[in-house]
Order: structure tokens, then C-alpha cells, then sequence
């Protein structure tokens, strides 16, 4: 009995209840290295020692955004309308929907975050942008997520949707299901729907592992860096698109270089 409360009590300090300036935040650290002001010093210097460990870093989060709007800019091409960013962090320029409405003026984009402030951040930068929806949820709770998407009429799951999952399964612990998780969505999907993540590759540098790991334990920056065939498996029920679940820079450029931090990409698309 006692281990199952630790485990409940260790559970609920990973997700966060405000802002805390001295636990670094993996969607502060993420603004950091993009060269976004939205972060705290706990945040540079957990970015600066990954920075230490591989200074490719800062290209590798290059190479992750651009690889989102890449994604947006295919499911847009392919007539979709619908956007849901889960843990689409703080709004920086250019955004999803700034992408998807270049390509369809009518596209609808709901930002969803599971952390307040990252939130707090998203309405206040997302207010005037028309078309947009800033959600507070956890990709956890898919069914909670699924849920108000549908009730609030955000979200009409008759029709193709595009669900962009970056930077955010590999905090998923093994016992948060990230498989399960991707298939409830996934059912949820009309044919002609699109799934685009990324995920850490146990490939990346172990010393990066070794650091990132011991960094951040306890928090919810904490990573699970996982096989090839692991994440492969994320795209269980679609058709694999592109050169497949391989370093998101080779789905952007033939000559981009590899870097330490091996972030690993995928698009599927529901037949």
C-alpha cells in the first residue's frame, strides 16, 4: 500500500501546478534554445548543460520545429482543416496556425498544453489569432482531451484532423502508456486524419542520456528515450509516410547534418 501512494505522490510532483522558477520546464527549455524570452534561469542552465554535453543541441530543437511546420504545411497541401497541437508549448513565430492558414484560410487550430502557465502564456499570445483555441490537457488523458474537443465543438471528428505530438512523448513514462495513448486518438480519427510526433532515440549520445537523465529526474523535463522499433510502433494503424520514423533532418534535407541528440520523426495517415 505504501509503495502505490510514493508512486501516486511521485506521479502528481511531475505534473506541474504553476510556475515554478526553480525546476527547470521542458517547454521553457525548449523556447530557450528556439531563442524565445519565455523562460527562466533554471531553464538556460539546464539548456546549457545539454548545450556542454552536445552543442548541437540548439540545431536539434531547429530541426523540431521545422519538421512541425513541415508536417502542417503537408496535412494543409492535403486538404485538412483541423489542427490539434498537444504540447504545442509557448507560441513562437511561425506558429501552426500561421502555417496551416497560409495554405487554407479557414484552418482551425487548438493549442493544448498540460501546464498552466505555458497556457497562460498561449492565450495571451493566441488571443487576436482567429481560428486558434488555447486548451489546458494532458496528453495522459487523451479522453479528457477528446472529450472537450468534442463538447466545446472545437474539433469535428467526422472530418479529417491533424494531430502534432512534438517534443512531447518522450516525457511519457512507459507506465503513462504512450502506445495506448496513440491509439485512443488514433480511433477517434476520420480516414484522410494525420499523426506527426517526434521522440528522443536511445541512439543520442549516452553521455546527453547519462546528463538529461540525472538532470531532470523528478521533474517533468524528465525524458524516456526509447528503441527504433518503440517509437516505430506509435505509428501502429496508419500509413507510414516520407522516408519513414527516422532523425526529423531527414525529413527536411538530404545533406543536413546528424547531431547528438538523435530526435527521431514520424507522419502517419489514418486509410
Amino acid at each position: 500500500m505504501s509503495g502505490d501512494i510514493e508512486d501516486r505522490a511521485a506521479e502528481a510532483a511531475r505534473v506541474p501546478e504553476g510556475a515554478d522558477p526553480n525546476r527547470p520546464n521542458a517547454a521553457r527549455v525548449y523556447n530557450y534554445l528556439l531563442g524565445g524570452k519565455d523562460n527562466y534561469e533554471v531553464d538556460q542552465l539546464l539548456a546549457h548543460q545539454m548545450l556542454a554535453v552536445a552543442p548541437d543541441t540548439r540545431t536539434t530543437a531547429w530541426f523540431s520545429r521545422r519538421f512541425l511546420l513541415h508536417a502542417v504545411e503537408m496535412a494543409a497541401r492535403a486538404g485538412v482543416r483541423q489542427f490539434v497541437d498537444i504540447g504545442a508549448g509557448i507560441p513562437i513565430s511561425p506558429n501552426v496556425h500561421e502555417v496551416a492558414q497560409a495554405i487554407e484560410p479557414d484552418a482551425r487550430v487548438v493549442a493544448v498544453d498540460y501546464d498552466p502557465v505555458v497556457h497562460v502564456h498561449a492565450n495571451a499570445l493566441l488571443v487576436s489569432s482567429p481560428g486558434v483555441t488555447s486548451m489546458l490537457g494532458d496528453i495522459r488523458q487523451p479522453d479528457v482531451i477528446l472529450e472537450r474537443l468534442r463538447s466545446e465543438q472545437l474539433i469535428d471528428f467526422d472530418r479529417p484532423v491533424a494531430i502534432l505530438i512534438v517534443g512531447v512523448l518522450h516525457y511519457v513514462m512507459d507506465d503513462e502508456d504512450p502506445t495506448g495513448i496513440i491509439a485512443r486518438l488514433r480511433d477517434e480519427l476520420a480516414p484522410g486524419s494525420y499523426l506527426a510526433f517526434t521522440h528522443g532515440s536511445d541512439d543520442t549520445h549516452k553521455d546527453f542520456i547519462e546528463r538529461s537523465s540525472d538532470s531532470t529526474a523528478g521533474s517533468s523535463s524528465q525524458p524516456r528515450y526509447r528503441t527504433e522499433e518503440e517509437v516505430t510502433r506509435l505509428l501502429d494503424g496508419f500509413e507510414t509516410l516520407g522516408p519513414g520514423v527516422v532523425p526529423v533532418q531527414d525529413w527536411l534535407d538530404d545533406d543536413l547534418p546528424g547531431t547528438n541528440l538523435v530526435l527521431l520523426g514520424g507522419i502517419g495517415r489514418k486509410a
